[in-house]
């Protein structure tokens, strides 16, 4: 674990979407850790919403950890001035690492890679790999499908009723971070 517990996992975009409110939501999710004193482990971009998570942190004075790849490092632009920046040689590698450096897991709005990463550690906490938590923030309903698929998924018997469980979902980053402060020092 972590030389500088408490620490974050955040998975978010690398755009920033369509809507200008993530982009709020992912600078004041930065800001929250900062203050807090938790660390932002995340994937290391200096674009999209995982830039600006990045930047507000730091901003803040906020400690940081990030994670490339070697294969994104020209198109998510590695931050510079992270206070520790690990290369990978995979995107596997990449999730594995920023895990293992973790305490929690959150869940901003992201595409294709931000659903990869959620549906791997809850994969993991359905099979008791691990228990940390997830909680999956729903800023103006953005993860209602994802939600619904969930319950379809149980509905359907493909799943146990105790996957939603595995998940904390939350509107917004103040009850963001109280669903953290139940689970983290700080």
């Amino acid at each position: 674990m972590s030389a500088f517990p408490p620490s974050v996992c955040v998975f978010c975009g690398s755009r920033p979407g369509s809507d200008p409110a993530m982009v709020g939501l992912a600078r004041d999710t930065g800001q929250m850790l900062a203050r807090r004193g938790w660390r932002l482990v995340y994937g290391a971009g200096d674009i999209g919403l995982m830039g600006e998570t990045a930047r507000a942190t730091q901003a803040a004075g906020g400690r940081t950890f990030g994670v490339i790849p070697t294969h994104l490092m020209q198109g998510e632009v590695a931050r510079a001035g992270l206070d520790a920046l690990v290369i990978t040689e995979t995107m596997h590698e990449r999730k594995k690492v920023m895990f293992a450096n973790s305490h929690a897991i959150v869940v901003l709005p992201g595409g294709a890679g931000t659903l990869d990463e959620f549906f791997e550690v809850v994969t993991w906490a359905q099979i008791g790999l691990h228990r940390k938590p997830i909680v999956l923030v729903d800023q103006n309903g953005f993860w209602q499908p994802l939600l619904a698929l969930i319950e379809h998924v149980i509905a359907q018997g493909f799943a146990p009723a105790f996957l939603r469980d595995l998940v904390t979902v939350v509107p917004d980053v103040a009850m963001l971070e109280v669903a953290l402060a139940a689970h983290l020092p700080g």
